[in-house]
């Protein structure tokens, strides 16, 4: 477990934070590096299309909450309203077992602004001019949250059902006596008993959205003109397109700062809502 470790995670950290600081790429060989200082970074934050890709991330960070939120309703449903619990809960986790290549190419499909399903129907239905979804630079990136939501409810429904059958059944008993309604028994009993639950999903959500690389390249590969790029897919581009591993590597080290900042906020603000 060391020697994997070592070899496949810690290896490429300290390598990543050693070629930030040179200009070295994959054509000049173990020889061909020039130590260039700050400059990969003073390049970087003057950089349009890294900058785009940064806020289309930021942007894709509101798909975690609206995901959790609709997901902890479906649970609420679900553990209260619905026979056939166990059937509900494995059509809901499909979509995040699927393939995501697969996924991608059925939203494809889904989304041609001419010949797809959703805009034939919105055609039929009277709208002359539908959205051009993934192909439209205002359309592309809510298309790519749609999906993202779509594929993780069915994961966040699970360990919110877990959550909920924590929840001490006596306390919704004394509540219904007192006469509270069920939106008051929701806002004051279960939102804050499975806050420690909606802390976890927001913080793995949060780290997983800077890691939608697959999606992304198979559904828009980036586009149209870097709407739909976020800083793992320019990465990408700047590492294995334009052969430029220094830029590459600094990215990385831009993108693992962010993610420590984002989720220290975090620990920091759960104090204020997280009830343990």
């Amino acid at each position: 477990m060391f020697i994997g470790t070592s070899i496949l995670v810690i290896f490429p950290i300290i390598a990543s934070f050693f070629l930030s600081f040179t200009d070295w790429n994959f054509v000049t060989g173990i020889n061909g590096f020039n130590f260039i200082g700050l400059a990969n970074f003073k390049e970087l934050f003057n950089d349009a299309n890294f900058l785009k890709s940064l806020t289309n991330n930021i942007i894709l960070l509101l798909a975690i909450p609206i995901g959790l939120f609709i997901s902890l309703i479906l649970a609420v449903v679900i553990n209260k309203h619905v026979y056939f619990k166990d059937f509900f809960k494995v059509i809901y986790f499909m979509p995040f077992i699927s393939s995501v290549v697969a996924i991608a190419i059925v939203f494809q499909v889904l989304f041609h602004p001419t010949l797809g399903p959703i805009n034939q129907l919105l055609m039929s239905l009277g709208v002359e001019n539908p959205p051009g979804w993934i192909a439209d630079v205002d359309f592309a990136l809510p298309s790519v949250m749609l999906i993202l939501i779509w594929t993780n409810i069915g994961f966040q429904l699970i360990i919110y059902l877990a959550g909920l059958q924590n929840i001490p059944k006596e306390l919704y008993e004394a509540a219904e006596m007192d006469g509270a309604t069920a939106w008051y028994q929701f806002r004051e009993i279960t939102v804050p008993l499975v806050s420690p639950t909606t802390f976890l999903l927001l913080v793995t959500g949060l780290i997983s959205s800077f890691k939608v690389f697959d999606l992304i390249i198979v559904l828009t590969n980036g586009g149209p003109a870097y709407s739909t790029s976020i800083p793992v897919v320019y990465l990408y581009e700047q590492a294995f397109v334009e052969l430029r591993t220094g830029y590459a590597s600094t990215i990385a080290l831009v993108v693992l700062a962010v993610v420590l900042l984002i989720t220290w906020l975090q620990i920091v603000v759960q104090k204020k809502w997280v009830n343990y």
